[in-house]
């Protein structure tokens, strides 16, 4: 069981994205932020009961944020390892990007979330199991 944040980045096309995991109970919260501003974009939600959900931040221009595209991937590589929910904010600018590191940051991506992957494997999320008064036992 691991109750200890993992941190993650991985250097490409001229900037950096960094993978923060947070164990929470049996639950996981992931940070995905980078480049030149990072921010929060997106909030997608996963649990394997129920189909994930994700919300997009206004931007600028009455745009939305996309950034949870680079959420999902991170959640492709870790969803067979997760025991709970799991909430994922991604928030990634890059000033004046370029199609390059559009291109990169889905790449980048990819390699985060296989690294969560393998550091799940070694520090498995798995906190205690919440106690309830059964009917017998209610006042």
């Amino acid at each position: 069981m691991s109750d200890v944040p993992a941190q993650f980045t991985v250097r490409a096309a001229n900037y950096t994205i960094t993978a923060t995991a947070i164990p929470i109970g049996n639950d996981i919260l992931i940070t995905l932020t980078g480049g030149d501003t990072p921010h929060i974009g997106t909030v997608t939600s996963y649990n394997r009961a129920v189909k994930s959900a994700t919300y997009r931040f206004p931007s600028h221009d009455g745009r939305y944020h996309k950034d949870d595209l680079l959420a999902d991937l991170v959640l492709y590589e870790i969803q067979n390892d997760l025991l709970g929910n799991c909430i994922i904010t991604a928030g990634v600018h890059v000033d004046y990007i370029t199609e390059a590191q559009i291109q990169a940051a889905t790449t980048m991506a990819v390699s985060l979330g296989h690294k969560i992957h393998l550091w799940l494997k070694t520090h498995p999320v798995a906190g205690k199991q919440p106690q309830y008064k059964n009917s017998s036992t209610m006042p």
